[in-house]
């Protein structure tokens, strides 16, 4: 161990290095050999490669496929995803709270997991008698779900076609949209109006409105919404209901980008 210049604290000189390992995968453009790790720490080749090879057996690193040369591993990104998830509520709490005072309706916050959209939070207004589905933690297909589509609102066709598969899209109730060339359509609506709406295409008696969450790059990192059973959400409803997710929407995306 070697004491730090600047506070005494003795540091761990192995463990150092590992972070130094991962820092230099990380910010490297593509897989890393074990050589370059070799001249950026200054010491013997074997001893870079067990700190490696720790870090790997841990799946903080990963060997590139098919070449020995390594990656950021699956550790990394599960506690990305795990803090940035935290963080991101953390942030929209209170925009949860206000929208669902205003609308009298359970909000959401929902992040895109593969094909399904994740709720991450929710929060429910005070008396409410008939709740609603997209409690945290449960999931939703992208394809016929307002925060779905929100999610995917600036994918065409390709990219659909890449993300689904060629394959018709699931039919969940009548309203369904099963067609990729339909499901690009709606993307292409949801960015010029700025919200999706679901008008029982997952689950037959359900409205709901959201709009996508943007960062500063204006990459769609999650939405905002409301649900509600369609017994007290008309769809003349939805232009008031559209304005006051929006709204939602861009106060968050505003907090993002600061």
């Amino acid at each position: 161990m070697k004491k730090s210049g600047t506070s005494g604290t003795p540091s761990i000189q192995s463990l150092g290095r590992g972070l130094s390992i991962l820092e230099a995968v990380a910010d490297a453009d593509g897989p890393v050999a074990l050589k370059e790790l070799t001249v950026l720490l200054g010491i013997d080749r074997s001893s870079v490669f067990r700190l490696a090879n720790t870090l790997k057996r841990r799946r903080f690193l990963s060997l590139a496929e098919g070449r020995k040369q390594y990656v950021l591993g699956p550790s990394i990104w599960r506690l990305s995803r795990k803090q940035g998830q935290g963080l991101l509520t953390a942030l929209c709490r209170d925009h949860l709270r206000a929208l669902s005072l205003k609308t009298g309706e359970t909000s959401h916050l929902a992040v895109r997991d593969g094909v399904h959209a994740l709720f991450i939070d929710h929060c429910a207004p005070p008396r409410q008698v008939l709740s609603v589905l997209g409690q945290t933690g449960e999931a939703v297909p992208l394809h016929c779900s307002a925060h779905g589509k929100a999610l995917i609102a600036d994918l065409r066709a390709a990219d659909l076609a890449a993300l689904f598969g060629q394959a018709k899209l699931t039919r969940h109730t009548r309203r369904t949209i099963t067609s990729h060339t339909r499901l690009a359509r709606a993307c292409a609506r949801i960015r010029a109006d700025g919200f999706a709406t679901d008008d029982g295409e997952d689950v037959e008696e359900l409205r709901c409105v959201a709009a996508p969450i943007r960062d500063r790059d204006a990459t769609i990192v999650a939405s905002v919404g409301i649900s509600a059973p369609v017994t007290r959400f008309p769809v003349s409803r939805y232009p008031i209901a559209a304005r006051e997710v929006t709204e939602a929407a861009r106060r968050i995306s505003e907090t993002l980008q600061r």
